[in-house]
């Protein structure tokens, strides 16, 4: 379980990229407004979205790790998995509104609708601190996700994110630059539309990366199969107490949901035990697990079957 010096350093990092994204998505709607730029634009929002995704985290973050209540009979876990699935739904659904935009715009200039001139006066001044503010952050976040045990995949995910936003702001910049310095020459029939093909192309460069990680937060929500690397640490892990029980292991299963991995044991001791001994038993086995696999908690089942009914006894 995370410590409490590493949730307040997940805190405190949390919270600098809300406020680092707050002044970031205004800084790029407002350069976006007066440079007449989309891509400006969709960059501000990217920053946007950072910043209610953080607001967001911080508030998990803080009820990761209780236990199982009333409310949640299987604890919070899934709370970083639904986080990290609407995020990256949030941020697809504002590429494939970008896309539409760009298409739109372009389709139009061919039509031979001139779009409004880009005003390149703002954009230096943005592009270079956007793109210092966003190598700060993802510093900040990756030695915190480093110092914490690795362990967040929140702190992950805001690390890739403020990687990834610098990467859109360098690719976003290095394109306007370059229709700026050839908007006479080789880039001169697409000089007019250039803003949204960059908007195109940066786009394309994010979608399978976000499409990725909505994936990702999907499988751990229906509840897919870890690795099986993972499943064999794991089960080398259990070898012993289950060699000192004496008992059988009729079938394990891992699913990862956020930070925790969730181990199902079906165990057959072979011999009638008492609550206290499979009480033993169970905290042994997450002891064991927890040396291999960081968060791992198990859950051992009593059964002469693995994890699915033999069709014979099945209830129909």
């Amino acid at each position: 379980m995370t410590s409490t010096v590493e949730k307040r350093l997940e805190s405190r990092s949390l919270g600098v990229a809300m406020w680092g994204n707050l002044l970031m998505a205004g800084a790029g709607l407002l350069a976006g407004l007066l440079a007449n730029s989309n891509a400006i634009l969709l960059d501000g929002l990217f920053s946007l979205i950072g910043f209610g995704s953080a607001l967001l985290a911080r508030r998990i973050s803080r009820r990761i790790d209780a236990g199982p209540d009333n409310a949640r009979p299987l604890g919070y876990a899934a709370d970083e998995a639904i986080f990290a699935t609407f995020r990256a739904l949030s941020l697809l659904g504002l590429l494939l509104f970008a896309i539409t935009n760009a298409l739109r715009n372009i389709y139009n200039y061919i039509g031979g609708m001139m779009p409004e001139p880009l005003n390149f006066a703002p954009m230096i001044a943005y592009f270079t601190g956007i793109g210092l503010m966003c190598a700060v952050l993802w510093g900040f976040h990756y030695f915190t996700w480093r110092k914490t045990g690795k362990k967040s995949a929140i702190l992950r995910l805001e690390a890739k994110a403020a990687l990834f936003d610098g990467m859109i702001t360098v690719a976003a910049g290095a394109g306007l630059g370059a229709i700026y310095l050839f908007r006479d020459g080789p880039l001169a029939p697409i000089a007019p539309v250039g803003d949204s093909v960059i908007v195109l192309l940066l786009c394309m460069l994010a979608i399978a990366s976000y499409a990725r990680e909505l994936r990702d937060g999907l499988g751990e929500l229906a509840g897919v199969s870890a690795s099986p690397a993972h499943l064999a640490t794991v089960r080398r892990a259990l070898r012993s107490a289950i060699a000192e029980d004496g008992g059988r292991l009729q079938d394990m299963s891992i699913t990862k949901l956020g930070r925790t991995y969730m181990v199902m044991v079906y165990y057959d001791p072979d011999r009638r035990v008492s609550a206290a001994e499979i009480d033993s038993l169970n905290l042994q086995m997450i002891r064991d697990a927890r040396t291999a696999l960081a968060n791992a908690d198990v859950f051992l089942v009593i059964s002469e079957h693995p994890r699915r009914w033999p069709d014979a006894l099945n209830p129909s």
